[in-house]
């Protein structure tokens, strides 16, 4: 084997660390960018802090300030700067002159709480309070306290010492009010406030006063709400307190029986960090009697903890090492001689992209479903059910990044048919997009109904590669498929797919799938490990790994372009590889292997020698970004051999990932489905196309940006596919491709294809003329056809035959050349002449 490469790309200098983010201007980008994010949330803070003291000073030297005030736009700044007594001087006497005596009085020491939680949560990517929530209410009572003081304020005509506690706005509301209703006005007030109690913390009942040896009233439900207060265990139990005093309502046997819930857990390929257990929150009816034929039965509701998995410390850079394979059978002697053959030698100084080439979006951009919303979908779905006489036990959701599972658990009796049959109908009262019912869910006795979330979360590439089910994954060919409704990362081996199988609508996320799998190939493996062949008819998608052409690429040895995007040479490159298959197998036929991975481990423990053809086989991974276009060019030409590779490469470390726009029968035949056990599906625009790929419906129901269904082994799993930006794809091309590599890309075996018909012509031997020659040629020029099934049904031949005959009267010069659907044009005119042709050759 070669082991030193003496020519090396020109590297440059600190390539290793990551570029700085150039400067833009552009929300999204300042929105992603930690340091305008650290910046931004520091000025919040120091503003929220500077209004603290500007209103507390305000209240103290308010009155005093006021001649100043009136005259700051007549004198100089010097001299009413020196008479201000606020603390920060003018500015700070203006602003709390605003906002305390115009507006809200002393109710507007609540905008520097508002201010300062929204700082933190910029600058420390963490929430004191739930900022959303807090805002609210904030607002709420800034505005109604405002009004509370000034109805107190003109009730006692204590206008000018008041106004600085109720300010403007609650001054004239109160004015208002009085003249409209009089001091009915303070009613009013007083409505308003318990309406904001109820909607907004959710109240259902008010308040009564229990006695003690009284037994509970037999007339109505009673929530008891005591179990769910001892929970309160972190900062954001507010919602959840909120969530339990909702009250469900479902019809039911008249024995109200408390169902438990049942939760399966879902198998996993790799432990987890530990999980806090799941909050459940259930509401109990009273047992009393009730005068409806179908009394009211409690229903439970869970929901999951879907707490993602953490990402990791960034992990060290990765260094190559050499393989490890079994060690049975070693010859002792070849290894104290040579010691283990290590293939990452030929490139000793490659360094693996760091995880700084790829964007780090804020944390805090995940999937905000507010308790409101779960409760305001679960009703729906339970009043939906309920219309049809559907009842059901209990309902547990589970928070994804795109969508929400909702599991229910049927009454006994109720067919699940019946339920399936409700999708429009469920989808119609939630008045959202992309409502899919798992009737029933596998391994599990509920009925799943996913539904988007409102606030979908982004799922960042770097969020992904950096957590260690990905960086220390054992894998063969790892790639991140992208985070499942649970939150956790799913991970697949592509050597044991083995074959990927892509579909998806124009700017559904395909071509960034693709992205995200080239990539994770590209930070887990070495270049002397794999190998890439990418094919892209639209010569626009892959053309940025072109730069990778001297590391991981592979082609023809003649390919002038890297990525492969002509036609002819998709042929070529397909038949060369079908070569290169059947080359490997020879190999591993006489080193006694089975697979590419014990082949090797015998050649990495020296057990196979070099001079008799042996060497290291990297994993070769092709990509085709467009099958419809192939298909439609070449046919059979394209479908013969990717049908090949697909039955038997799997063995060799030969794989494939086809993706298509339209999954129609004509681009995806049967044998080419047949082989591509792996299916996965962005969204498409019929049920057709969704049951072409993955032989089933829902992928005509997803929501687009990279939401995707994976189907594996009759198991179909609902993703959401990281994204990786064209950025961070540029950036990493560029690391790679600025490293020393080899002197040139992979070559694949020769392939000589036939550049026109002039080849089958010089084959063809008019001295070996088929017996029905003559009597095909008159037929032909007899009907001025030169087809194959008029020589087939008038001479009643095989097809074969026919087309052998075709072939001769084209070598002849009796029939022009193949026209596609067309009949060949023929060449003679009259049955003299013809006659005359037939002679001489004879």
């Amino acid at each position: 084997m070669t082991q030193p490469i003496n020519r090396q790309n020109t590297p440059r200098t600190e390539r290793t660390k990551a570029r700085p983010a150039s400067v833009s201007m552009k929300w999204p980008t300042f929105q992603a960018d930690q340091r305008s994010r650290l910046a931004f949330g520091g000025l919040l803070m120091l503003l929220a802090v500077g209004l603290t003291v500007a209103f507390c000073s305000y209240l103290l030297t308010g009155q005093e300030d006021q001649s100043v005030l009136s005259t700051v736009t007549d004198s100089s700044l010097r001299e009413s700067g020196g008479e201000m007594r606020n603390f920060l001087g003018v500015l700070g006497a203006f602003i709390a002159h605003v906002f305390i005596f115009r507006w809200f009085g002393v109710a507007a020491l609540g905008l520097p709480l508002i201010l300062f939680l929204a700082g933190c949560k910029l600058a420390f990517n963490r929430e004191l309070l739930p900022l959303s929530r807090t805002t609210k209410a904030t607002l709420f009572y800034m505005a109604w306290f405002s009004s509370l003081a000034g109805y107190i304020v003109l009730a006692t005509d204590a206008v000018g010492d008041g106004s600085v506690w109720c300010g403007g706005i609650g001054y004239e509301v109160n004015v208002w009010l009085f003249n409209l209703i009089g001091w009915g006005g303070l009613a009013i007030i007083g409505f308003a406030l318990f309406l904001f109690l109820v909607f907004f913390y959710g109240m259902t009942k008010l308040p009564s006063v229990s006695l003690p040896k009284k037994p509970a009233a037999k007339s109505g439900p009673v929530y008891d709400d005591a179990e769910a207060d001892e929970e309160e265990a972190d900062e954001d139990e507010d919602e959840v307190e909120d969530f339990i005093d909702v009250k469900a309502r479902v019809n039911s046997v008249p024995k109200p029986v408390q169902p438990p819930v049942v939760e399966t857990p879902e198998p996993v390929e790799e432990p987890e960090p530990e999980r806090q257990p799941e909050p459940k929150f259930e509401k109990v009816n009273g047992t009393g009697s009730s005068p409806n034929p179908a009394a009211k039965k409690p229903l439970t509701f869970t929901i999951s903890d879907t707490t993602s998995i953490e990402s990791s410390a960034e992990p060290a850079q990765p260094v190559a090492e050499p393989y490890a394979g079994p060690t049975d059978e070693v010859d002792e002697d070849a290894l104290k001689l040579h010691g283990l053959y290590d293939p990452t030698l030929d490139l000793p100084r490659y360094l693996f992209p760091t995880i700084e080439l790829l964007t780090e979006y804020p944390e805090n951009q995940k999937a905000q479903v507010s308790a409101e919303e779960l409760e305001a979908n679960k009703d729906r779905i339970v009043d939906t059910l309920q219309n049809y006489g559907i009842t059901i036990d209990s309902i547990k959701a589970t928070i994804g990044p795109t969508v929400t599972l909702y599991e229910i658990i049927p009454a006994a009796g109720v067919r699940i048919s019946k339920i399936k049959s409700l999708e429009d109908d469920i989808a119609l009262s939630l008045a959202a997009l992309g409502i899919r019912i798992i009737a029933p869910m596998p391994g599990k006795g509920t009925i799943g109904i996913e539904v988007p979330n409102k606030n979908r979360e982004m799922v960042a590439m770097r969020s992904v590669i950096s957590t260690e089910k990905f960086s220390k994954s054992n894998f063969e060919l790892p790639i991140v498929m992208g985070k499942t409704i649970s939150n956790e990362i799913f991970v697949a081996d592509l050597a044991k797919m083995p074959h990927l199988l892509m579909a998806g609508a124009t700017g559904q996320g395909k071509s960034v799938g693709l992205n995200v799998l080239l990539t994770s190939l590209i930070y887990k493996k070495h270049p002397s490990q794999l190998k890439l062949v990418l094919v892209d008819p639209k010569k626009v998608e892959l053309t940025l790994f072109n730069k990778l052409e001297r590391h991981f690429l592979a082609q023809l040895p003649d390919s002038d372009e890297p990525i492969i995007t002509d036609t002819k040479k998709v042929v070529n490159t397909l038949n060369s590889l079908c070569i290169e298959m059947d080359n490997r197998y020879n190999l591993l036929k006489d080193a006694q292997c089975r697979n590419l991975k014990e082949y090797n481990a015998k050649f990495i423990q020296r057990r196979l020698n070099p001079e008799r053809g042996h060497k290291f086989l990297p994993y070769i991974v092709l990509v085709i970004d467009e099958l419809a276009d192939l298909m439609m060019t070449a046919g059979k030409e394209v479908e013969q051999p990717i049908a090949r590779l697909a039955q038997l490469a799997r063995a060799i470390g030969i794989h494939l990932v086809v993706a298509t726009q339209r999954p129609s029968v004509n681009v995806i035949t049967g044998l080419i489905k047949a082989n591509f056990p792996a299916r996965l599906s962005f969204k498409v625009t019929s049920k057709i196309d969704s049951r072409t790929i993955l032989d089933t419906g829902g992928a005509e129901q997803l929501v687009g940006m990279g939401d995707m269904l994976f189907s594996s082994n009759s198991d179909i799993i609902r993703l959401q596919c990281p994204f990786v930006d064209t950025n961070e794809i540029e950036e990493i091309c560029e690391f790679v491709g600025n490293q020393r590599g080899y002197d040139s890309s992979y070559n694949l075996p020769e392939f000589a294809g036939d550049d026109s018909g002039n080849s089958e012509e010089r084959e063809i031997d008019l001295e070996n003329r088929d017996p029905m020659f003559d009597e095909a040629a008159r037929l032909v020029v007899n009907h001025q056809q030169g087809s194959t099934s008029l020589i087939q049904r008038r001479l009643k031949l095989g097809y074969n035959r026919a087309g052998r005959l075709i072939d001769q009267l084209e070598a002849a010069g009796i029939v022009g050349a193949f026209e596609g659907s067309k009949a060949r044009e023929v060449l003679v005119q009259d049955m003299n002449t013809l006659e005359e042709m037939l002679k001489n050759m004879n």
